[in-house]
Parts: C-alpha cells; structure tokens; sequence
C-alpha cells in the first residue's frame, strides 16, 4: 500500500531510546505535536551486515537533519531488548555504539504490516497442520518514509536486503520539499539547495529549459 501523499498511520510502536528506556514512540504524533519533519527508516535485522553501515551513517548525518528541522527514526521488528544490547555493543565489533536516535521495535509488527513492508512472499494454508504458513523471513526491506508537519507522507522508498541507502539523497529530498513548502515552486531532476526552480506553470517551465 502506497502512502505517500497520504497520513501516516497514528499509531504506537515500542521503541528504545539512547538511555537503555524502553518508551512508546507515535511517529505521526511526532510530527504534528513538535511541528517536525521526521525520517523513519527501517532496517530488516539487529546484527547484521549492511544495517549497522546505514544506522551509523544516519547518525553522523544527524547534526545536517537537525538543521532541517527533522527527527530521525530506525525501526526493525526486533524486540525494545535486541535493541539494547546492539546499542551496547562497541562499532568495531559490528555494534551500533553511539547512535543516540530512537529505534522502534516493531515485534508484533502491527506497524510494519499496516506499511506492507514485511519480506512474505506467500501465504500458504497447511491442511495437516490447518494453519497459514508464511514463506519469507518476515522482517522488513529497507523501507524510508519522509513526513512533513501534518503528518502527510512526501516520499517513500524500498530497497532489497542488500542494498544501503544513500542518507545524501535525504537530505536533498527535505531541502526541495522545505523549498517547496517555502516558495510554491516545483524541483526539477538533480535539483539541490541553491540551484533554481521553477514556477508549476507552462511559462515557468518554458524559460527553466530556456537557461539550461
């Protein structure tokens, strides 16, 4: 299910935050009750391979995200728990030591399957066992969600397992969505802060192409 251009689902998920507390985190109430824009990346395990890359390049990113108004979320299906010890395992030994972030532990993973980003690839019925067995693992893709201030979804995106995000192409998403929101003008290809935009008409366009 598609949700960009859409409200994000106002629902609570258990999360771990960097002082080891397990809290209840509402992503869209983060949005509209701090005037934020937020990122909520998810991630498909705890001590894994590519995820621990991307967790801490969000965190070295996170000063540029701050300046821009918005929060930084990950979230996974693994427990509040899991969470915890990864958060307490050194970077050089695969950790995520230092992220100071909120992690949501999605386990019953209500909200991932409201988002429909859950690795099932079928939904089989086992008459011996008259029970549905799922084939896939069962945790998320790298699914990201951009929200704006209302909680309104402005981008969306999945990769595979084994490909990492590119936390750059964020942060220029959030700048051309805030220019936007400031000047009522659209963003063309490759467009970053400082480059021109162009007015949503046949005439702006018109003289855009003209200069380029």
């Amino acid at each position: 299910m598609a949700f960009t251009g859409k409200k994000f689902p106002n629902i609570d998920v258990a999360a771990m935050n960097e002082m080891g507390d397990t809290i209840s985190v509402n992503i869209f109430k983060e949005a509209v009750e701090n005037k934020k824009k937020v990122l909520l990346f998810w991630y498909p395990k705890d001590f894994t391979f590519v995820c621990p890359t991307e967790l801490h390049a969000f965190q070295e990113a996170l000063p540029e995200f701050e300046k821009r108004n918005t929060i930084v979320v990950g979230a996974s299906c693994d427990t509040a728990e899991v969470h915890f010890a990864w958060l307490n395992t050194a970077k050089d030994n695969g950790g995520i030591e230092g992220v100071t972030y909120n992690l949501l532990a999605d386990s019953n993973r209500n909200l991932s399957s409201i988002l429909d980003i859950l690795d099932v690839s079928e939904v089989i019925y086992d008459e011996e066992l008259d029970a549905e067995i799922k084939v896939g693992d069962n945790v998320t893709y790298r699914a990201t969600y951009l929200i704006d201030e209302e909680g309104t979804v402005f981008h969306e995106g999945i990769n595979h397992m084994p490909l990492g995000r590119n936390v750059k192409e964020f942060i220029r998403l959030i700048d051309a969505y805030a220019h936007v929101q400031q000047h009522g003008e659209v963003c063309p290809a490759n467009w970053e802060e400082g480059k021109e935009a162009m007015n949503a008409n046949r005439d702006g366009v018109a003289s855009y192409l003209s200069t380029h």
